[in-house]
């Protein structure tokens, strides 16, 4: 076939154009989540002894098809129509694994693959990650999984065997705080804070923004900074239980913002003034600790918050794991830091 562009002939292969369009068509389907072959499952808080899905999943795929860097996982916001976090434990469990096996064991009705994209792959629990590594060892033909997960280190070391991966290194906060400006008209000063707090994260840039209740939080941090160098009976149990009361995702939250926090200690410390603080608007609060607690360990400190967080994920009782906490990290502001929180995790045999 032939044609003229600007006074030139030119041969035109239909049966190419064709293909060009058709995975066009598909592309465009799969993103606003109309691809009959493309499925993306959430992990979801327990309901049910069936595991039944919560009745706004699919409108929250929908908000994720829509924009995919929207805060949709029901860690970071409880209900859709209001801010925070979920107290409930949200992860991949055995029936939902078997509800995947089933929806890509389905024949492709369009293209040549049934895709299956796992959300927060990380976040499954044991039993869970061995019956998926049992669909990744069997899976159904002309099957494609897809796992999005931010800490590897929580796979089954069995299951990323069987992976290819693809990683995508954070963003600069630079980037993060521009689009924050451009896209959704914050204001520079907060846009510079939430940027900084996201550590790299877009998707997160956007959870911190809806997240009402990240202010009290910080404000708790902080309290209870205060109080592990004190250690006041009258102050610290009180303020333990009123934020292990709050639930676990609260509780993670708040870690994280220790955790950024004593990030801002280390740089401070090392590059005064010119420290790029995550907590911008408490500088001063920053140079106060630095100056006044010379002998504060704080690489010990960061490493005792990250051990919280960890063991929280594996269920420790939350206010014990929060009381502990604060004791070792007074003693680490006194220069006298312990080891650990508790002896060494094991994994069980077998």
């Amino acid at each position: 076939v032939r044609c003229t562009t600007s006074g030139r002939a030119k041969l035109i292969d239909f049966g190419a154009l064709n293909n060009v369009i058709a995975l066009g068509i598909a592309c465009t389907k799969a993103a606003r989540g109309l691809h009959p072959d493309v499925r993306v499952f959430l992990p979801h808080p327990k309901l049910d002894k069936h595991d039944a899905r919560p009745d706004d999943y699919a409108e929250r795929l929908q908000r994720l098809f829509q924009n995919p860097y929207a805060p949709v996982d029901y860690r970071s916001v409880a209900k859709l129509d209001a801010s925070g976090a979920s107290n409930k434990q949200s992860e991949y469990r055995i029936k939902q694994i078997d509800a995947i096996r089933h929806e890509v064991g389905f024949v492709p009705g369009e293209g040549p693959y049934t895709v299956g994209v796992l959300t927060n792959a990380d976040w499954m629990r044991g039993e869970a990650a061995n019956a998926f590594l049992k669909l990744l060892e069997e899976p159904p033909e002309r099957t494609v999984l897809v796992l999005t997960a931010e800490r590897t280190d929580a796979l089954l070391p069995t299951i990323l065997s069987r992976c290819q991966r693809l990683r995508f290194d954070p963003l600069p906060a630079a980037a993060i705080e521009a689009a924050l400006g451009a896209r959704q008209g914050v204001d520079p000063a907060r846009a510079a804070f939430v940027a900084r707090m996201a550590d790299g994260s877009y998707a997160r840039a956007l959870a911190l923004l809806e997240n009402e209740a990240l202010a009290e939080r910080r404000e708790l941090a902080g309290a209870f900074m205060r109080a592990a160098y004190g250690n006041d009976p009258a102050t610290l149990p009180p303020l333990v239980e009123r934020i292990a009361r709050s639930g676990r995702e609260p509780v993670k939250q708040l870690l994280g913002l220790l955790l950024g926090w004593v990030r801002d200690l280390v740089l401070y410390r090392a590059a005064g003034e010119a420290a790029p603080l995550v907590n911008v608007d408490q500088a001063e609060a920053v140079r106060s600790f630095v100056e006044n607690l010379p002998a504060a360990r704080l690489e010990a400190m960061a490493e005792l918050i990250e051990e919280a967080a960890e063991r929280l994920e594996r269920n420790v009782h939350t206010g014990l794991l929060l009381t502990v906490l604060a004791g070792a990290l007074g003693e680490a502001m006194r220069g006298a830091p312990r080891a650990r929180l508790f002896p060494p995790l094991t994994e069980p045999a077998g």
